[in-house]
């Protein structure tokens, strides 16, 4: 069972986790709060820690609620990480739609040298109407221009990596040469969103590639993820949906790429856990009381893609929704939800804000283990992003209790693998194709690019 520490907020995922007694709500900007987070996944062995990122400000609240407003840089936190933990991955989101493909692979590799081997990228097409307006846009790319885009970016991306073979630096003193040159590869990669010419000025990441996570489970998503993931974040709540999910994608990816290996599939899991059920039951609860009503219609409306729901009635069904540009699949998800289980507005946000769509399971220790044990062996799950609902306290709680109880069930490692994140996963190393001197890479006709 491969484990992911979901830290993207620092209080804990729950939306109102920062009013918590247990909670440390300043620590979003606070290296050292990150530093013992850190330190904990890694004493439980988790397998990567995860920060998800969005380059806007959180709209889901204007009255002073929310407290994921402000967040640390991924790449640069995970750097600083990189100097204080030994072993495990780290993950940073970056998005296709508001960034370079030649700053995020350059950043990408850095990491990886830093880290050893340990890097990885959250590729995402953003979702977040407000992101526009920070790049100087007037909206949101559309959807299907989005996962364009992004898959013509991730094709710059890995190209940019394979610049230097790995042997190219040879740095031999006494003929003064410092690199073949019959090793040096200049991608040329015209596309109809990206255009890229020009080596990458970092040495070949010691992964070849860092880990490649993809999280969208729209169609193009998982065309995407099909096509060049190794590893799928993804919101399931109900086990034969996820079961369904992950046989769909490994036949998916089957037919993109034959005989490789699939991604390693990981829905998110928010525990709600203590030494008894009705512990963990009156936790659930006592958060759930914390949420302030404005803004759980606000998240909810954030969710559904920035949309305003605080004209309806907040005990009446969730309305007729317009079209939006935001996260599609996640906005199915929730309106699946709404429809077959007949809930209004305040009961919608009431079971979003705990977990935002993924597997929420509340139980004592053993339950919390036989339900994810129950998971991965049904096949729909390779493991979890652990999203705990309150930092410190519930990753302390997770690390102590849970992991050893799913180390007894003999479903998680007893300690680390040597080597790289991709061989901690079991996943292989990428092989640079090259075309000669330099490669050509176009993707589009003449006429289109």
């Amino acid at each position: 069972m491969v484990l992911g520490a979901y830290l993207s907020y620092a209080a804990g995922h729950h939306a109102a986790a920062w009013r918590h007694p247990r909670a440390i709500a300043d620590g979003a900007s606070d290296i050292d709060h990150f530093v013992r987070l850190a330190a904990t996944a890694e004493r439980g062995l988790f397998d990567f820690v995860f920060l998800a990122d969005t380059p806007s400000v959180f709209n889901d609240d204007s009255q002073g609620h929310g407290g994921r407003v402000v967040s640390l840089e991924p790449f640069t936190l995970l750097s600083a990480l990189a100097m204080v933990t030994r072993d495990i991955g780290l993950i940073a989101t970056a998005s296709t739609t508001y960034t370079e493909p030649y700053n995020t692979a350059r950043q990408l590799a850095t990491m990886d040298h830093l880290s050893r081997g340990r890097a990885g990228w959250n590729l995402v097409t953003s979702s977040k109407v407000a992101a526009a307006r920070n790049f100087g846009l007037d909206e949101h790319p559309d959807h299907a221009a989005r996962y364009e885009r992004a898959n013509e970016y991730l094709d710059a991306v890995t190209a940019l990596w394979d610049s230097w073979e790995d042997d190219a630096l040879v740095r031999d003193k006494g003929s003064g040469i410092y690199y073949d040159p019959d090793k040096r590869h200049a991608p040329r990669f015209l596309g109809r969103h990206i255009r890229v010419e020009g080596e990458l000025n970092v040495a070949r990441p010691p992964q070849g590639h860092p880990v490649i996570v993809q999280a969208g489970s729209s169609e193009p998503g998982l065309d995407l993820a099909a096509r060049g993931a190794d590893l799928v974040f993804t919101a399931q709540s109900r086990m034969p949906d996820a079961v369904a999910f992950a046989s769909g994608l490994r036949a998916r990816t089957e037919r993109v790429r034959p005989h490789a290996r699939p991604p390693l599939i990981l829905p998110g899991i928010s525990p709600y856990t203590a030494a008894t059920r009705k512990e963990a039951l009156e936790r659930y609860r006592s958060l759930e009381s914390l949420i302030h009503p404005s803004h759980g219609v606000g998240m909810l409306g954030d969710m559904l893609g920035g949309l305003d729901l605080s004209g309806y009635d907040i005990d009446g069904p969730l309305p007729e929704l317009p079209r939006s540009n935001g996260n599609q699949s996640r906005r199915r998800l929730i309106e699946a939800m709404a429809r077959d289980e007949g809930l209004s507005i305040r009961e919608l946000y009431l079971r979003l804000t705990v977990s935002r769509g993924h597997l929420t399971v509340i139980g004592d220790y053993d339950e919390v283990a036989d339900a994810m044990t129950e998971w991965f062996r049904s096949g729909a799950a390779d493991g979890f992003n652990v999203m705990p609902p309150v930092l410190p306290g519930d990753l302390d709680d997770f690390v102590d209790h849970v992991l050893p109880r799913l180390r007894e069930r003999g479903v998680f490692k007893e300690r680390y693998e040597p080597g790289t994140l991709r061989r901690k996963l079991g996943l292989p190393r990428p092989v640079a194709a090259h075309r000669g001197r330099d490669q050509s890479m176009i993707t589009v006709p003449a006429e289109a690019g």
